[in-house]
């Protein structure tokens, strides 16, 4: 069983001293995000867990728990999102410059191979436009030349949430590109290019999108290039339609994380995420119990 920690919260930004808990006692509770009175038991044992993928803009504060991680023997690797945005979109995130050291850090740490860059998602807007992911991807690409090999990109998926948070922003006007706009064609084949040339592979995130490699970020196949082990490749019928990726469980909770990104799909309001996190108690089996 691989455990995704997690695509619902940052977890290793906000609740590093939870997950070494859990860790120590073996098992987390997760409640199910449609039924919250579910509630599901999930191992944490070196022997039940084949790998650990952590998703993440700001890994910093996890990085006491990777030696835990490493003294237990447990594999993991890391989705590493990395945006150029200012702090309209993305307004609780350190500077990039700190958070691209923080990425060469943990490459440094782990190798390469276990350090996917995530440029996601493509936000086209009148703030954002074309020419801004040209330069920015390509100058990024360069900046971490050598710490990655592989980059993960998708386009903005617009929820009505999303889109208040978007229409509240004054003078921001986001674009909907199709993927076979030719203007995001062009885009795709200079992230591609630029990729390229300093050695990545640039793969695309739940669906298919011009000049890039299908791509799977629970993904089966990395796992066994990195230790050799056979988990299960079966899809997550849970995932969006477009979406690779490998069954996994997943052991955050929705409307947790503090970031207050204004394209994301997991949490429903920036104060309701305060009183969550607020109300978290790191010795408990779940992160958050909803049924509060």
């Amino acid at each position: 069983m691989i455990v995704s920690a997690s695509r619902r919260t940052d977890l290793p930004a906000y609740y590093g001293r939870w997950f070494l808990q859990r860790l120590h006692e073996g098992f987390c509770e997760v409640p199910n995000p449609f039924n919250p009175r579910q509630i599901s038991r999930v191992a944490l044992g070196v022997g039940e867990v084949e790998a650990f993928v952590f998703w993440s803009k700001n890994p910093r504060p996890f990085f006491p728990v990777l030696d835990a991680l490493d003294a237990l023997g447990h594999r993991y690797y890391f989705q590493f999102t990395l945006n150029p945005y200012d702090s309209r979109l993305e307004p609780q995130l350190p500077p990039l410059e700190e958070r691209t050291e923080t990425l060469l850090a943990l490459s440094e740490r782990l190798g390469p191979k276990r350090v996917v860059w995530r440029y996601d998602p493509i936000v086209v807007s009148s703030e954002t436009p074309v020419a801004f992911h040209q330069e920015a991807f390509g100058s990024m690409a360069e900046r971490l030349r050598g710490a990655t090999v592989r980059a993960m990109t998708s386009l903005l998926t617009r929820y009505r949430k999303t889109d208040r948070r978007l229409a509240r922003l004054d003078g921001f006007q986001p674009c909907a590109l199709e993927p076979s706009s030719p203007e995001l064609v062009r885009l795709l084949e200079s992230m591609n290019r630029s990729a390229a040339q300093a050695g990545i592979e640039l793969y695309s995130c739940a669906g298919a999108l011009p000049s890039t490699r299908a791509g799977r970020c629970v993904d089966p196949l990395l796992v066994h290039e990195l230790w050799g082990t056979a988990p299960s490749v079966k899809k997550d019928s849970g995932q969006r339609a477009g979406c690779g990726c490998a069954v996994s469980r997943d052991i955050g909770v929705n409307d947790t994380c503090l970031h207050g990104c204004c394209y994301c799909y997991a949490t429903r309001s920036q104060a309701l995420a305060e009183r969550r996190h607020a109300a978290h108690d790191p010795l408990a089996p779940m992160l958050f119990d909803p049924r509060a």
